[in-house]
This record gives C-alpha cells, sequence and structure tokens, in this order.
C-alpha cells in the first residue's frame, strides 16, 4: 500500500485504499524466473535477433521508468530508461536524438504529491508525543509512503502540529532503525546525496555507497544528484569524486558522472554491438595486459539495453561471460564497479537481490549498506517485488525472512 500520486475515495481512510503502483517499476512476474531467456542459444535462430528487444514494453511510452528490459521470461520486463547518453549520432545512425529518459519521482527538488497528507501526520504525531514511542506506526506509515509523499507529510506535520517532523524522529528513535526512518525522510534524492557525502568524508572510500548511488543511473537522476550535491554541500560531485579516487578509476568515474549514457530509447545496432564486443575482446582477452580505458569508454556510454546486448553477444561469440572476464582482468574498485554495470544491465532484480545478499553475507551485517539498499528499492513497489522473487528464486528462501535473521529489534 502506498499514498503515491492520489489519494482515497471520499470518507475512505488512507488504510482501506489501495493505490496502483508508480510508473517506472518493474511488472508483475509473467514466468517463473529460471526458464531460459530467448535468443541464447548457439547460434542465433535464422531470423532471429541475438540482441534484446527494444521499445517500451507494457504500452509505456519510450522513456518512463527508471529499469532496461532483462531477458525474456525473467521477472516480466521492467520499462526502460536507466543510462545516460552518448555523444551525438552515436548509435543513432543518423536519425533523430533518442528522447531523454524523464527523472525519477523524487528526483525533482520541491516535488510534492497533491494526496492530503493530514492523517498521516497526526498518526505520526500521536505516536511520538507523551511517554514512549509506538514505533509500530512509525514503520507501517512512514514504509507505505511513496517518493512524492514524503516532502508533503513532513509539510503536514509542520503545519499542523508546528513541529520537524524529521527532528522528531530523531530525538524519539536510535540505532540502525533511526537511520532507516531518516533514510526514508530524506525521499530518494536527499538520500543519495547524503550517502554519497558520508562515503567520501572521512578515512578512506566506501566503496559500495558510491556505486550505488553513481552507477546504473539515467542521465537525469544523476544531474539531479549533482544539482543537489552542490546546492546541499557546495562543492561537485566531480570533485568530490576525483579527490577521493586514484589513477584509471578516478577516470571511469569521471566518464559516468559527466552522465552521457545512451538514453534507452537509443536504438541497439547490431553493427555497433559486434564492434563494442570486439573491442572489448581486443582490449582484455584478445591481448597481454588489459587496455582498461577502452572497456571503461565503452560501457560507461552505453544504455542498459546496450551492455546487455554486448554482454549476451559476448557470451555467445567467446563462450565466457562478461563479467567473469572483467573480474579476470581488473581488481579493486575498478573491477566492482564495471561488473556492477553489467549485472545491473543483465538481470536488474537478480543485481538488487545479490546486493542484499552481499550486505548480509559471512560474519556480521553491513548495516549501512543493507538500509541504504533496501530504502533504495523500496521507494518503486513493482522492483521490490521483483526482487523479492529473485532473491527467492536464487537463494531459496524469503527475502523478509533473511533479514529477520540479521537483524533485531
Amino acid at each position: 500500500m502506498s499514498y503515491y500520486n492520489q489519494g482515497p475515495p471520499p470518507g475512505v481512510p488512507y488504510q482501506q485504499s489501495q493505490y496502483p503502483p508508480q510508473q517506472g517499476g518493474y511488472p508483475p512476474q509473467q514466468q517463473p524466473y529460471g526458464q531460459p531467456p530467448m535468443n541464447q542459444g548457439y547460434p542465433p535462430q535464422p531470423g532471429h535477433s541475438p540482441y534484446p528487444p527494444q521499445g517500451a514494453p507494457y504500452g509505456l511510452p519510450p522513456g518512463q521508468g527508471p529499469y532496461g528490459q532483462p531477458p525474456p521470461g525473467q521477472y516480466g520486463q521492467p520499462p526502460p530508461g536507466q543510462y545516460g547518453a552518448p555523444p551525438p549520432g552515436q548509435y543513432s545512425q543518423g536519425g533523430p536524438p533518442a528522447p531523454p529518459t524523464p527523472p525519477s519521482p523524487g528526483y525533482i527538488p520541491g516535488q510534492q504529491s497533491h494526496v492530503d497528507m493530514s492523517r498521516a501526520a497526526d498518526e505520526l504525531r500521536s505516536a511520538m508525543k507523551g511517554f514512549g514511542t509506538d514505533e509500530k506506526v512509525l514503520v507501517r506509515v512512514l514504509g507505505s509512503l511513496g517518493p512524492l509523499e514524503v516532502n508533503s507529510v513532513k509539510a503536514a506535520f509542520a503545519a499542523r502540529h508546528h513541529r520537524d517532523l524529521v527532528k522528531d524522529v530523531h530525538s524519539e528513535t536510535s540505532g540502525h532503525f533511526r537511520e532507516g526512518l531518516e533514510a526514508i525522510l530524506r525521499g530518494p534524492l536527499e538520500q543519495d546525496c547524503h550517502a554519497l557525502n558520508e562515503s567520501i568524508k572521512g578515512m578512506g572510500t566506501k566503496e559500495s555507497a558510491m556505486n550505488d548511488v553513481l552507477l546504473a543511473r539515467s542521465n537525469a537522476d544523476l544531474n539531479a544528484i549533482k544539482q543537489h550535491y552542490h546546492h546541499k554541500y557546495h562543492r561537485t560531485v566531480e570533485a568530490d569524486v576525483k579527490g577521493d579516487l586514484s589513477a584509471k578509476t578516478e577516470r571511469l568515474f569521471d566518464m559516468v558522472v559527466s552522465a552521457r549514457r545512451a538514453e534507452e530509447s537509443a536504438p541497439i545496432s547490431p553493427q555497433q554491438i559486434n564492434a563494442d564486443v570486439l573491442e572489448i575482446y581486443k582490449a582484455t582477452e584478445g591481448r597481454a595486459g588489459t587496455d582498461q580505458l577502452i572497456v571503461c569508454q565503452i560501457l560507461s556510454s552505453r544504455s542498459n539495453g546496450q551492455i546487455r546486448a554486448i554482454a549476451l553477444q559476448y557470451e555467445q561469440q567467446y563462450r565466457r561471460p562478461l563479467a567473469q572476464v572483467l573480474k579476470s582482468e581488473f581488481s579493486g574498485h575498478m573491477e566492482q564497479a564495471l561488473i556492477y554495470m553489467v549485472t545491473a544491465a543483465e538481470d536488474p532484480a537478480k543485481h538488487d537481490a545479490d546486493l542484499l545478499e552481499d550486505a548480509m553475507r559471512g560474519l556480521g551485517t553491513n548495516d549501512a549498506a543493507l538500509i541504504r539498499r533496501i530504502v533504495m528499492i523500496h521507494w518503486n513497489p513493482d522492483r521490490l517485488q521483483q526482487c523479492k522473487a529473485a532473491y527467492r528464486h536464487f537463494y531459496k528462501k524469503e527475502l523478509a525472512d533473511r533479514i529477520r535473521s540479521e537483524t533485531r529489534g
């Protein structure tokens, strides 16, 4: 249940209304995960392209939603639009520029929902005033907010109770529970900037947070992050990232932060895909030593669909997964970043599930990463459902049970 984008019918409390999921997420799963994707045989079937389908599934216009299309049969097909634009003319075959992906909900500063959040504000105030705090109410109300409703409930709380909701939640909670609620109250854009700043300041860089915020993002969202980061911290993302990385990894993130990935609506040219695959092979397995910048330039400028096509064609042609090649040819943060971009394109839902498991794997839980990733995924209900389905398939247990076993209170 979410408040997102519309209110309940007259006279119906918001808890009883069922609002439709926001646009831009994963649609309902169509086939059980694990069925082999289409067009992955050797060789491709005559008359069939070996590349992922183009265009927006489920009747959505191009550019709606933050994700590209995974191989058919895997969790359904999320709407297109995850990566940025290349230099003019690339992949366009002389045609008009690909229409840009609009910002995701919550990535326009000051954006609010038109929903009346008075009832939610009153419930939150009641849960925190007096002796003790009703934490279950905080979880139920704040956990159900959509990206635009966060600002609306904060505004309603201030108007009705003359108090700051963020300060009240901070004073009434503690520990990782507080961190999770505050991450929700920041909203998607503010939380991204906060997480990026936290990853950079202090001793050492928290690479996983930098990857989560900056990699696999649309041009529009990445530009929104850069603008809001500068407004909030009076520094640029480019300067902070540059000052915190070294050598060629810095060059890779310079390319990423330039926000010039191909839009998801850009065509997938078989000729260009073949050229990219050959270039990557010649820069890695096909030579002694690795030409790292060639690989960085290709993967940082291609769309989600194009990267998926590159990975599919590479494995068909050289009988080795592209992610495995990157693991053997690179190391450190650059290896992590390149594999992150490829796996996010190949199967977004599995990628999300793997990120969550990675935060819980081994001795002790990386609570900061778990909170950051859960909140990031939860903004899109369809994305969350797809992630849960992927987790169930690959790890043979329910995501909620796994998280419950790793956390307390």
